[in-house]
């Protein structure tokens, strides 16, 4: 699959910072500030509003070429939903893996009535080009609803009890939430959300299932991934 790097133009730094610095604070709970603190310990001066203009900009071009190489999603999705605080309101955040634990899509809502369940589930549908074999849910009436009207004929299995796929998918973005005192509006936590599930999960291979050889060598693949995708090295042919 072809990679189509981003461009830089106007920009006065390099490349391996702008990206250094969307690394940073996507894959660790760090703040801006200290993005800017780190990059100051290796020599590069640079304001931690810049940072944050890169993370804005680069962030959803980077998360979305990292998508376009996911491998296709499995049959069997864990759809589930979280309130989180944005501006002091309630709101829903919707999310859908499969069972290797891949994050499909995300979706903030400001409800979780059948019109916002309907809403993900063709959001879902249309973005990953797919359809499951099984969907499994909690008990929320609203996905039995719109099952029922977007994907009848899919097997829909609703427990408490089978979901801890989608729940366990849940804390990357709990924690993150602590370290930024929440969300300002629904479109920034969208933006940063959907950045934060594409970059993330790169970085986070199961290591609990790999020997320690297996791991490094995986890891090194995906930061020859990541500088590919972000045009530190020569673009890719095949993925």
């Amino acid at each position: 699959m072809e990679s189509r790097s981003p461009s830089y133009k106007g920009h006065r730094y390099p490349a391996e910072v702008i990206s250094r610095c969307v690394w940073l604070y996507h894959r660790f709970p760090l703040s801006f500030r200290e993005v800017e603190e780190l990059m100051l310990e290796r020599g590069v001066v640079v304001s931690y509003e810049t940072v944050r203009r890169w993370c804005v900009k680069f962030g959803p071009v980077y998360a979305r070429e990292l998508r376009r190489r996911w491998p296709r999603p499995g049959d069997k999705w864990h759809l589930d939903e979280v309130f989180i605080k944005i501006n002091g309101e309630q709101k829903y955040l919707w999310r859908a893996v499969d069972q290797n634990g891949m994050v499909l899509d995300i979706l903030v809502q400001n409800r979780r009535d059948t019109a916002a369940a309907r809403r993900f589930f063709r959001r879902l549908l249309k973005n990953t080009g797919a359809v499951p074999r099984v969907i499994i849910t909690d008990k929320l009436r609203s996905y039995g609803a719109a099952h029922r009207d977007v994907v009848p004929s899919v097997e829909h299995r609703q427990s408490k009890y089978l979901n801890n796929r989608a729940e366990n998918s849940h804390q990357p973005t709990r924690q993150r939430e602590r370290v930024m005192k929440g969300f300002r509006g629904v479109g920034a936590a969208q933006r940063f959300l959907s950045a934060f599930s594409g970059i993330s999960p790169h970085f986070r291979p199961r290591r609990h299932l790999m020997a320690a050889p297996h791991y490094r060598a995986e890891m090194t693949l995906r930061f020859t991934i990541w500088e590919q995708i972000t045009g530190i090295t020569g673009q890719p042919t095949t993925a």
